[in-house]
Formats: structure tokens, C-alpha cells, sequence
């Protein structure tokens, strides 16, 4: 697994909460548990005491897209540089579970967990995957979905920047509203230039007609 991989725990965070819609499922360990995937080892060591830790941690994942997203690339990075030094990790070559054609080990780079709690591991990885992420591919591809009220989290992959949207779902509704708005905007401009027509008209003198 490549390390910029480990982002995705950041979006996964992130997107628990949906404050424009007062919705906060990051309510129970068992959600706490799902987060992790299949770091089930990591999961096993979730608490009560986690859910608020995960909210704080959450809240200052969530202002790293929200600097990126408004174009301060700058402050982003500061951020994430802050979680970096409250939360490290340590780097180590992992070869467990994938060989080559021949059977010998494929090395790669893995996110070793020695923290103390299932928080501080978390976002050891969390931040270190997201900071990967945006040295390899730049800040700009850290946003928050642009359809209203939704703000979820993404990481743009696409080849020329372009995405806005969290989900096809998303991106869906916002064209639809797009569309939507330039219809009525179409008819309004259509009834007033009828309303002037037949008033121009009706305020012409008999002779003029």
C-alpha cells in the first residue's frame, strides 16, 4: 500500500459529520470500529473515551479541506503540519501477504502503530496519509463537495483537476439544480420581454398605428 493510501482514514473522519445538515454519526465505539477497515488490530483498542478525542481530531482534519478547498494552501499545510508533530508515526517496509511471481515478498512502505490509544493512532495515520497525498499530488486536490448543504471531504484523482463533488450523487444533484435555475431564470426573462412588448405597444399613440 502506498502511503498516500492511508488519506482515505482522513475522509472517512471527516465526512461522519455534516454540519450544514446537524448530522453527527461519529455516535458509538462500533462506528469508531468501522473507520478502521481492516486494521482490525487497531480497532480492537477503541473506547468510550475515543469518541470525543475522534471529534477533536476530526474538527482539525476537516479545517486542513476547508484551507485547501478556499485556496489558502499555505494555512493547509501548516494545518496538517501541527497534527504531524502532535501525532508521528513510524515508517517501516512490509512485505506480509503479497509476493511476486517468484514467491519472494513485494516491499512497500507501511504505517506502523505504536500509540498509546486507538485516537492517537488514528491520526498519526490520518495525518501522515494526508500529508503524502498532498506532496505527491498538491493541495489543490484536497476540497470539500461544492453541492449545498452536503461539504463532504474528497481528494481529487481526476487527471485535470476538475472535480468539485464529493459523489456521482452529488455531482448529479448539482447539475440538476443548475439547470433548474436556468430555466426559470429563461422564463422569467421571456415573460418580462413579453410584459414590455405588449406595453410598447399599447402606449402608441392611434397615429402611430
Amino acid at each position: 500500500m502506498e502511503l498516500a493510501h492511508y488519506s482515505d482514514f482522513a475522509v472517512r473522519l471527516v465526512n461522519t459529520e455534516e454540519p450544514a445538515r446537524g448530522k453527527d454519526t461519529l455516535t458509538s465505539v462500533e462506528v469508531l470500529r468501522d473507520l478502521f477497515g481492516p486494521a482490525t488490530q487497531m480497532a480492537r483498542r477503541v473506547t468510550e473515551a475515543d469518541l470525543p478525542r475522534f471529534r477533536t481530531v476530526r474538527a482539525r482534519l476537516r479545517a486542513v479541506f476547508a484551507a485547501a478547498d478556499e485556496g489558502d494552501h499555505t494555512g493547509a499545510v501548516d494545518l496538517l503540519n501541527s497534527l504531524l508533530l502532535e501525532f508521528p508515526v513510524s515508517p517501516q517496509i512490509s512485505g506480509h501477504d503479497t509476493l511476486d511471481e517468484e514467491g519472494r515478498p513485494r516491499w512497500h512502505m507501511h504505517l506502523a502503530d505504536h500509540s498509546s490509544n486507538a485516537t492517537t493512532g488514528y491520526a498519526a495515520i490520518s495525518a501522515m496519509g494526508l500529508a503524502f497525498h498532498l506532496t505527491e499530488f498538491g493541495a489543490d486536490r484536497l476540497g470539500l463537495c461544492q453541492a449545498p448543504p452536503c461539504r463532504n471531504a474528497y481528494l481529487d484523482t481526476s487527471t485535470n483537476r476538475s472535480r468539485r463533488y464529493c459523489s456521482d450523487r452529488c455531482a448529479t444533484r448539482a447539475n440538476v439544480a443548475a439547470y433548474r435555475a436556468r430555466k426559470r431564470l429563461e422564463a422569467e426573462r421571456s415573460d418580462h420581454t413579453g410584459l414590455t412588448a405588449d406595453t410598447s405597444q399599447e402606449s402608441t399613440t392611434p397615429a402611430e398605428r
